[in-house]
């Protein structure tokens, strides 16, 4: 059996879906303990709550739309082609303050599967 077969194409459409929050989507592109990689969507005045993980590093690029990153009480805003690092044991919140939906990538190492802490 060649190794090309046991590899598969993901997109939007074959990912596993999920919501969160009230109206924000999710699709895991890559569910691996040591790596994920989600293709997110917050509608306008969408966001999530302030929490920490204590062994994810994770990574938020913006697809499209604009970001507001609340990163241990610093504020930053972020655009398309733009990302900004979290490191593990900041207590983060990511919110979409503009009049578009924000699709944004979040690449955690490892997953944050029972590592994140509301605070």
């Amino acid at each position: 059996m060649s190794q090309l077969a046991t590899y598969s194409v993901v997109d939007q459409a074959s990912a596993e879906h999920y919501t969160w929050g009230a109206t924000c989507d999710g699709w895991h592109l890559l569910k691996h303990p040591d790596l994920s990689i989600i293709q997110e969507r917050v509608p306008p005045g969408g966001g999530e709550a302030r929490h920490v993980h204590s062994r994810a590093r994770q990574f938020f690029y913006v697809l499209s739309g604009s970001a507001t990153l609340e990163l241990d009480g610093a504020i930053l805003s972020f655009s398309s082609g733009q990302g900004v690092h979290v490191a593990p044991g900041l207590a983060h919140k990511l919110v979409n303050h503009s009049r578009e939906d924000l699709i944004f990538l979040v690449i955690s190492a490892p997953t944050t599967l029972g590592d994140r802490i509301d605070v």
